[in-house]
C-alpha cells in the first residue's frame, strides 16, 4: 500500500509544525466540498514525493480550522501557501498546473 505524504494538519499544529518547520513547507488549504480542491491534491501529492525530504506538504481543512484560515487572509479555496523560515514566501489561490507549483516552490528553496 502507497504512503501518504502529504499530512492532514490542524489549527493547534501549524505554529509547530508550519512556522517552526527546519524545512519549507507547503500549506493546501481546501474543503471536502471544493471540486477545484480535489483537482490539486492528486498534483501536490505527486509534488511531496517529487520533493521528499526537500519540502514538507500539509494539507489544512478550512472548514474544520476557520479562525487560522481567516487569520492567513484566506479568500478562497484552494489556497496554497508555502512557509519557509516562519514565513509566508509564496501563495496561490485557485487549482494551478504542477508546473506552477514547481515554479513557486523552487523560487522558495533557491
Amino acid at each position: 500500500m502507497e504512503t501518504k505524504t502529504v499530512v492532514q494538519l490542524n489549527e493547534k499544529d501549524f505554529e509547530k509544525e508550519i512556522l517552526k518547520s527546519e524545512l519549507p513547507a507547503l500549506v493546501d488549504f481546501y474543503a471536502d466540498w471544493c471540486g477545484p480542491c480535489r483537482m490539486v491534491s492528486p498534483v501536490l501529492e505527486s509534488l511531496s514525493k517529487e520533493y521528499d525530504g526537500k519540502v514538507k506538504f500539509v494539507k489544512i481543512n478550512t472548514d474544520e480550522n476557520q479562525e487560522l484560515a481567516m487569520k492567513l487572509g484566506i479568500m478562497s479555496i484552494p489556497t496554497v501557501m508555502i512557509f519557509r523560515g516562519g514565513e509566508m514566501k509564496a501563495r496561490i489561490v485557485g487549482a494551478g498546473p504542477a508546473s506552477l507549483y514547481k515554479q513557486k516552490i523552487n523560487s522558495v528553496l533557491n
